[in-house]
This record gives C-alpha cells, structure tokens and sequence, in this order.
C-alpha cells in the first residue's frame, strides 16, 4: 500500500518542478528587450515595452542579481536577447546587461538589475511593489533618471 503512495509523491513532485521550469523558461525573451519611460502616480518612471513598472531590488550589489528561485518568480527580471533598446525618452547610455547565475542576460538601466511585478501584470502603471520589503530588502520604482522612486521611503 505504501510503495503506490510514495510513487505518486514522486510524480507530485516531478510534475511541480517541471511547472516551475516551464514558468521560468517561458519569462525568457527570444528578441532584444525595450525600455521606456512612463507615467504613473509616482511621476516619470522606467517601463518596459509593455509599459510595466520596472523595479530595482536594494539587496543587487555591484552589476550582480541577488535575486533568483520563488524571489524571480514573484519579481521576474526584465530579460533580453541581444543589446536592450531605449524607447521614448529613455537614455540609451544607461541602458546595460548583467548575466544571470541561470545564464539569461538581464537589463540593466543606471547599473540596476530591472525587475517587473507578477502583481502589476496586465496593469500598465501600476506601481503597488514601490517600497515592498521581500526577500531581505526593498523593491523600489525606477525613476526616469535612473535612480530609485523612493517616495519618501
């Protein structure tokens, strides 16, 4: 009775980690990503091509991600093929690339690892990760400038 109760655990457990790497495989980008700046009740910020808020995490140190596992799938990095492209009003000079521990390459703007929001998805200017305390430090919005929205913070 045992051995059927342990081989359906196993097939639980494969089953969960293959959705896991269906999800992370499918946030990957096959064409060079796209920032811009928006607007939002923050003021001009950095989107990207879908005008999504694009946060920075204060725990990145350096040109390096500190942010992978459940912390990627709830903050997923703004990744690219290729060099990213500046849209309206985003200043192509700040715009940069990092390479990710899992080999994907992630866009950089002011030498900060770009992240959107799974709870902003589908809601262009929405901006409720600003000032999220997760995974050991804040999220804050990307102003135009290329520094963090703190908005008083």
């Amino acid at each position: 009775m045992r051995r059927p109760t342990a081989i359906l655990a196993v097939l639980v457990v494969t089953i969960a980690a293959l959705a896991s790497l269906t999800a992370i495989a499918s946030s990957a980008t096959s064409k060079p990503a796209t920032v811009k700046t928006g607007t939002s009740s923050l003021g001009r910020i950095i989107v990207d091509g879908q005008s999504h808020t694009l946060y920075l995490f204060q725990k990145d140190k350096g040109a390096k991600s500190a942010c992978a596992g459940a912390c990627a799938q709830n903050w997923p990095p703004l990744l690219t093929k290729g060099a990213p492209k500046a849209g309206p009003s985003a200043k192509a000079s700040l715009l940069g690339t990092i390479k990710r521990a899992d080999g994907t390459t992630q866009v950089t703007y002011n030498k900060h690892p770009l992240y959107t929001f799974v709870v902003d998805k589908n809601k262009p200017g929405s901006t409720k990760g600003e000032g999220v305390d997760a995974f050991g430090a804040k999220w804050y919005v990307v102003a135009a400038k290329g520094t963090a929205r703190t908005g008083g913070y």
